[in-house]
């Protein structure tokens, strides 16, 4: 049976698809320009899912796919039932909590808090003991500010630079981001040959970008 993994599309599916190629595996196949979904590569006896990122755990977790490889955040905020194995060390990026420049944090009322996350958004403040109104966004959500729906937002940045352009700034970091390979646990014992060959094959490159920094 071939091992079937849940890939991510877009930017972090491209840096995903270089480094099963340099650990090995015919990626091939996901670099042709396609509207295919379903990628096979036989010489690794293996099939590629293409999702949407925020999808990709949804697959494993139901065993639609043995294995994925996933966004912190999307764990985080999910909480599904499956084996984190490996840190990847590649899509780095932050959690952060983020508002307009020179932000003062209102008194009196809730804050009110803009995100696509908000699992996260809620725990973290739940811990500080701040009282919250979450709003919840599918997209833009640095517009939220802006337009005084909320008081901060809670999302994802690399270099903060989208979040400079839009005149916010970083308030408080609440954790870090990379991507994460996770497996099913009925796979982890059924194709337990196939997701060790891919762990195996995965640690070594990742080991070698560590010990090359």
């Amino acid at each position: 049976m071939m091992l079937r993994i849940a890939l991510p599309k877009g930017r972090l599916g491209d840096k995903v698809m270089g480094l099963l190629a340099a650990s090995g595996y015919d990626c091939r196949t996901l670099a042709e320009d396609d509207r295919r979904l379903v990628l096979e590569s036989p010489a690794d006896d293996t099939v590629y899912y293409l999702v949407k990122p925020s999808d990709v755990a949804v697959y494993v977790e139901h065993g639609a796919a043995d294995a994925g490889i996933v966004g912190r955040d999307i764990l985080l905020e999910q909480r599904p039932e499956v084996y984190e194995l490996l840190d990847l060390g590649m899509g780095y990026c932050r959690m952060v909590v983020a508002g307009p420049e020179g932000f003062i944090a209102p008194e009196g009322r809730p804050l009110k808090v803009a995100t696509k996350f908000p699992r996260i958004a809620q725990e973290f403040f739940d811990k500080q003991e701040r009282e919250i109104t979450l709003i919840q966004l599918n997209g833009s959500i640095e517009l939220a500010p802006i337009t005084r729906l909320s008081d901060v937002i809670v999302d994802i940045t690399e270099s903060g630079a989208t979040l400079r352009e839009n005149h916010l700034t970083e308030l408080e970091t609440i954790c870090a981001i990379s991507a994460r390979l996770i497996v099913n646990p009925a796979s982890a014992r059924f194709e337990e040959e196939g997701i060790g060959r891919l762990v195996n094959a995965l640690r070594k490159q990742t080991e070698r970008k560590v010990s090359s920094l």
